[in-house]
C-alpha cells in the first residue's frame, strides 16, 4: 500500500535570473527620469498646498466658483471649435497646420466690417438671429477660402515627401496672413460691436450670469454636433474616418482622398469661422494679431484630449478653458500671489506639459502605429 505524504511548501527563493532583472531596471533609470518625478511631486503639491490654502482663506463665494466655471465654458467651447480644425487635418494628414489660428483670425477680421455696418443701422439689434447667421456666414466664407488656399499651397504639393516642408510653410503662411491684415486695415485694435441683447443678463440656478455666456455656450455645443454627426454619420464623414485609419487601403476602396482631405479642411475652416465670431463678441476686440493665442491654446487642448480625436478636441477645448478660468484664484491665490489672474497662460500651459508628461498622446488619444505616425 503506498504511503501518501503531504506536500510541504518550501519559501520561494528569488532566481538569480530575476534579481538580475530588477537591478538591471534600477539602472535603466536616468537622470531626467528622476527630474520629472520630482517635478511631479512638486506641481502637485503646489496644486494641493495652495488649494487647500485658498478655500481656507474664502475669498470666493460660491457664486465666484460659479461665474470661474461658467466663463471657463464659454472661453473653453471657444477653444474646442478651432481645436477640431487642428485635431480633424491631423487626423487626416499625420500634419500640424499652424496657420488654422491666423485662418480664424481672417474670417472674425472681415466679417467684423459686416457687423459693424449691421449694428450702425440697427440691424444686429432688431435681428439678431439673422444678423447673426449673416456674419458667421461670411466668417466661415472667408476661413474656408483662406484654409483651401493654405492646403493648395502650403500642404498638397509636400503631400507625398516626408520633411518638415509642410510645417515650415504653415508658419510661414501665419505671418503672411498677420502681415498681409496689417497691410490691409492697420494695427489698431477695432471695437467689435456689443449689440444690447449681449448686455442682459440671464438666472440659471438662482444665480445671475451675463446673458453671453449660455448663448456662446450652446451656440458652441451645436456647432460640435452638427460637426460631429457629420463625421460620423455621413457617406463623406465615414470616407475621413476611412483615410484616417489607412490612406493607402481606403484608395484602394475607391475614396478619393484628395476630396477627402479638401472636405477636412472645409469642415475645420468652418468651425474656426463660427469660434473666432464668438471670441471677439466675447472679448469685444479685433486685431491682425488675435489668432495668435487663441490658436495656439487651441493647439494645446487638441494635443490635451489626444491631437486626431474629435471628442477629445472638445473635451480638452473645454477642460482647458475651465482650468484657464479656476486655476489661477484657485491654486495660487492661497498662496498670496499677486494678480493670480495674469498667469492663466501659466496654468494653462502647465497644465499641458504634465498631462503630456503623464500621458503623451492626450487623455483620449491611443498610441499611433509606426505606419500611421
Amino acid at each position: 500500500m503506498a504511503v501518501q505524504t503531504e506536500a510541504v511548501d518550501k519559501p520561494k527563493i528569488p532566481s538569480n535570473r530575476s534579481w538580475i532583472a530588477r537591478r538591471h531596471n534600477l539602472h535603466r533609470i536616468t537622470f531626467v527620469d528622476i527630474v520629472l518625478l520630482l517635478l511631479r511631486i512638486g506641481l502637485a503639491l503646489l496644486v494641493v498646498v495652495g488649494t487647500i490654502a485658498t478655500l481656507i482663506k474664502g475669498t470666493y463665494s460660491a457664486s465666484h466658483w460659479f461665474d470661474f466655471f461658467m466663463f471657463g465654458l464659454t472661453i473653453g467651447g471657444i477653444y474646442a471649435l478651432i481645436a477640431l480644425g487642428y485635431t480633424m487635418v491631423y487626423g487626416v494628414l499625420r500634419l500640424i497646420n499652424f496657420a488654422h489660428g491666423d485662418i480664424t483670425m481672417t474670417g472674425a477680421f472681415s466679417a467684423y466690417f459686416l457687423a459693424r455696418s449691421f449694428d450702425r443701422s440697427g440691424f444686429l439689434d432688431a435681428y439678431p438671429v439673422t444678423a447673426t447667421l449673416g456674419i458667421m456666414a461670411l466668417s466661415m466664407a472667408v476661413c474656408v477660402t483662406t484654409a483651401l488656399l493654405v492646403e493648395r499651397i502650403c500642404y498638397r504639393p509636400f503631400r507625398h515627401v516626408a520633411s518638415l516642408a509642410p510645417l515650415i510653410c504653415a508658419i510661414g503662411a501665419s505671418f503672411v496672413l498677420q502681415h498681409a491684415f496689417r497691410g490691409m486695415f492697420g494695427s489698431n485694435v477695432r471695437s467689435y460691436p456689443d449689440p444690447d441683447w449681449l448686455k442682459g443678463t440671464v438666472n440659471i440656478l438662482g444665480l445671475q450670469l451675463p446673458a453671453i455666456q449660455p448663448i456662446l455656450i450652446g451656440t458652441a455645443i451645436a456647432a460640435m454636433l452638427v460637426l460631429y454627426l457629420i463625421v460620423q454619420k455621413t457617406k463623406m464623414g465615414s470616407a475621413m474616418r476611412a483615410v484616417s485609419e489607412d490612406r493607402d487601403a481606403a484608395a484602394l476602396m475607391g475614396i478619393d482622398a484628395n476630396k477627402v482631405i479638401i472636405f477636412t479642411f472645409v469642415l475645420g475652416a468652418c468651425m474656426a469661422g463660427i469660434g473666432g465670431v464668438l471670441y471677439c463678441f466675447v472679448f469685444k476686440q479685433v486685431y491682425f494679431y488675435m489668432g495668435f493665442l487663441p490658436g495656439i491654446k487651441a493647439f494645446s487642448a487638441a494635443v490635451l484630449g489626444g491631437i486626431g480625436n474629435i471628442p477629445g478636441a472638445m473635451f480638452g477645448g473645454f477642460f482647458l478653458g475651465v482650468i484657464e478660468s479656476i486655476g489661477p484664484p484657485l491654486f495660487l491665490d492661497g498662496l498670496g500671489i499677486p494678480a493670480p489672474y495674469q498667469l492663466r497662460d501659466l496654468i494653462a500651459f502647465t497644465l499641458l506639459v504634465m498631462v503630456l508628461v503623464f500621458r503623451p498622446q492626450g487623455i483620449f488619444g491611443e498610441a499611433l502605429s509606426k505606419k500611421r505616425a
